[in-house]
């Protein structure tokens, strides 16, 4: 496990809580494979010291995350660098094969791994978190929200079904869930409040304040208990089809990737990569 952090910082900011931070800000947060491998090893930090209790995840900069890095070419290099967190491998073989067992390690096998930690979790969000970003929100048991904070996701308009961790119906009721897809509708910080998706709005100046005082209040409950409250829901949301539908929904990604690649040689629709931000390298999935 790595302990040296480029992309990201690891503190403890207060007794039996850790804090990790996003940051590379001037990449509006944007993931790539170092980024996601760095946050991996700091969640895995944390779980495995005994005096943490809570794990706060925030972001340098005035957005949490914009998605996945277009830009980044290394993640083939970085993938083979790193102990696989589940079974697939065979990144470099032909064809779907490679693909989609790079996506199962890198966005599925990471993000269903921080939703199991044995540890509560609690993301504090600001800004925009887009697709790739919603991928790290997500996967964390308690999310507090600036009055700012909004959580869209775009792909379907860059040819994809959603993105790998296709949490949306365990998120938002259907016919929302089935808008921010379709017509790439933003939720903002109360209307996800009042849907039950985040826990607290607060104002931008006080997120980390407030986000902060609520990882006390979790980290003071006894240890056992907090794993044990935390895999009882968790295996309620699963016992409910969550991973089987899941994986019907990554197999579909995948099958967008193929079309177009097929199609255009691209693994997303060509008009999207054509868009004014694409060429000019925009660091991350939203093209503004």
């Amino acid at each position: 496990m790595n302990t040296s952090f480029d992309h990201i910082r690891y503190d403890v900011p207060m007794p039996r809580v850790a804090r990790i931070s996003l940051a590379r800000a001037d990449a509006r947060n944007a993931q790539n494979a170092q980024l996601l491998y760095e946050l991996n090893d700091a969640f895995s930090l944390a779980a495995s010291d005994d005096d943490v209790r809570c794990i706060v995840l925030c972001a340098d900069g005035p957005h949490f995350s914009a998605g996945h890095d277009l830009r980044d070419t290394s993640a083939i290099d970085v993938l083979d660098s790193r102990d696989p967190v589940g079974t697939w491998c065979g990144y470099h073989a032909a064809g779907v094969e490679g693909v989609m067992s790079q996506e199962k390690e890198l966005f599925l096998g990471l993000s269903e791994r921080w939703r199991n930690l044995p540890k509560p979790s609690i993301a504090a969000v600001q800004g925009k978190a887009i697709s790739g970003g919603l991928m790290l929100v997500w996967p964390c048991d308690l999310i507090v929200a600036a009055e700012d904070a909004q959580f869209l996701d775009i792909t379907v308009e860059m040819g994809i079904p959603g993105a790998e961790f296709f949490h949306h119906p365990w998120e938002l009721p259907s016919r929302i869930a089935k808008e921010m897809l379709f017509a790439s509708r933003s939720v903002g910080a109360h209307e996800a409040y009042r849907l039950g998706m985040v826990n607290h709005v607060v104002p931008v100046a006080e997120l980390m304040e407030r986000t902060l005082e609520l990882a006390s209040r979790v980290a003071s409950r006894p240890s056992l208990a907090l794993r044990l409250a935390k895999e009882s829901v968790n295996a309620a949301q699963d016992a409910q089809g969550r991973a089987s539908s899941m994986a019907i929904a990554f197999a579909h990604h995948q099958l967008g990737h193929s079309h177009y690649q097929q199609l255009h040689g691209t693994m997303i629709d060509p008009e999207f990569l054509a868009r004014p931000a694409a060429r000019a390298g925009q660091a991350s999935e939203h093209a503004p």
